[in-house]
């Protein structure tokens, strides 16, 4: 199996709204956001499967290494050897895949959020950045783009967020802000605990309408010459909007599940866009 083979596998076997922008793409994009994919996945992948913290962080470490060694023509990874090539292609930037690093490492040194302006940098450096990337590979024409990609990366990151609440909280970790938590009088050990309250309802509402003030956001940000360039990017925002959408239907019931829309359901909505060139 060549690199370009385990991205792609590994991309499918995610089964992440992601990989379904991903098939309207031209051969040349495709694999070379499959590759950018696969990468923030492993890292990723690296806190949220390793159980001691220590192995982690050495883990993470070797990726900021192997990132180097990968800029400097020496990648050892199939992920990185997918990517290799295409780096300067589509203007990908070491510290952009540093900064993915940097945001996985937060999740080892900080299980809580004081406000949303803390989590916000947590938030740009794992999504935002992401984002950042994915536009420029998508093909990106307009510098208006960039600050389009953030916003649509922090209403992504918040709509996980929401999703997986509860998941999160089996791993010890709140994302949503402290001082939130304490407007809405919802307790941090009621999180942890998965109980469900009308207060905690509450608090979900706030969140996922912060989320929704982000997509329209995102959506006006967008320079009119990129819009069919972005088209994979407003396919995601499709998928992950109607999974809020979702989420809200079920009355935020995300302490004990993990809401989330079919196979056929995500490719439905991204051949929408693809189609109709509308969300």
């Amino acid at each position: 199996m060549n690199s370009d083979e385990y991205v792609r596998e590994q991309a499918i076997a995610s089964g992440s709204s992601f990989y379904y922008a991903f098939l309207f793409l031209p051969p040349e994009r495709r694999e070379a956001i499959t590759a950018f994919y696969a990468f923030c996945r492993a890292v990723d992948d690296v806190v949220d499967e390793v159980t001691d913290p220590g192995v982690a962080a050495t883990k993470l470490a070797w990726w900021e290494t192997e990132v180097g060694r990968t800029f400097a023509g020496a990648p050892t990874h199939p992920v990185t050897r997918a990517l290799a090539p295409r780096t300067a292609t589509f203007g990908i930037e070491q510290d952009q895949l540093l900064a993915v690093i940097e945001g996985c490492r937060m999740d080892l040194q900080q299980t809580r959020y004081l406000d949303f302006q803390g989590l916000q940098r947590y938030c740009h450096l794992v999504a935002g950045v992401v984002g950042e990337v994915s536009a420029r590979i998508f093909g990106q024409s307009d510098p208006g783009t960039t600050e389009y990609a953030h916003r649509l990366g922090l209403a992504f990151q918040l709509t996980n967020i929401i999703r997986d609440v509860g998941e999160d909280a089996m791993r010890g970790r709140i994302y949503l802000p402290m001082n939130e938590l304490q407007q809405f009088d919802v307790k941090a050990h009621e999180i942890l605990n998965r109980q469900y309250s009308d207060r905690f309802t509450a608090l979900m509402r706030f969140q996922a309408e912060r989320a929704h003030r982000l997509y329209d956001e995102a959506l006006a940000l967008l320079p009119p010459a990129d819009r069919r360039s972005q088209k994979p990017g407003l396919m995601m925002a499709n998928i992950y909007r109607t999974l809020l959408r979702e989420i809200e239907r079920h009355d935020f019931q995300v302490l004990h599940q993990r809401v989330s829309l079919t196979p056929l359901r995500k490719f439905w909505l991204a051949w929408k866009v693809q189609a109709l060139g509308r969300l």
